[in-house]
């Protein structure tokens, strides 16, 4: 018997496992004040949370999101260290894990428009997840910005039906200003994701 043939070929009935993206995120990505883009106490600040869910509607335990953002001057930190938490600076960076529940929740100050862009001010997300192959890209914008929403190049290309799952939902609570915002993987209702991959047919930004 030769060395291959001592390995019997896979049955076509049983498909080997695909990789995806985690479940490995508790192993060192998220870190001691990953959720606070301001730190707590600070003027202005308001919460963005929400939940994540897969296609069948169900909670996400172990997604990972990441928000970038300007501040409310337009600009985004750019000086070596400004993601370091020291307790007193806005750093435009958050990296927060989902609970058992599927819920996360970022301390931040609501965005301007960044200096230069036609873009209505809005926080990027980068979302990822078991079952993906890919890391997905999103984004935040909130709804009193009504004319810098209505000439947005993004929001503009949407329908009205997938326009408002980039939306925030005001929700303030007795902690303060809030804003919701739910990722939904697949499905109805799914989040409008953003083809960043350069070279692919549709990789001009808009939502994939």
């Amino acid at each position: 018997m030769s060395e291959l043939s001592a390995f019997p070929a896979a049955s076509p009935a049983e498909p080997t496992p695909s990789q995806t993206v985690g479940p490995f995120f508790a192993f060192g990505l998220p870190f001691s004040g990953g959720a606070d883009v301001v730190p707590p106490g600070t003027p202005g600040a308001i919460s963005v949370h929400g939940t994540v869910r897969d296609g069948a509607g169900a909670p996400v335990p172990d997604a990972l999101l990441e928000f970038w953002q300007t501040g409310p001057d337009g600009r985004l930190p750019s000086r070596p260290g400004s993601v370091h938490r020291d307790g007193r600076s806005f750093t435009g960076f958050a990296r927060v894990p989902t609970d058992r529940a599927g819920d996360y929740a970022v301390r931040t100050l609501r965005p301007a428009a960044p200096a230069g862009s036609v873009d209505a001010p809005h926080i990027a997300v980068t979302v990822f997840a078991r079952g993906l192959l890919h890391h997905l890209f999103t984004r935040i914008y909130f709804p009193n910005h009504t004319e810098a929403n209505a000439a947005d190049p993004l929001l503009a290309s949407l329908d009205d039906d997938r326009r408002v799952t980039l939306m925030a939902v005001p929700d303030g609570s007795v902690t303060g200003p809030g804003y919701r915002f739910d990722v939904r993987l697949q499905g109805p209702g799914e989040t409008v994701f953003l083809d960043l991959i350069a070279g692919s047919d549709d990789s001009d930004g808009r939502a994939g």
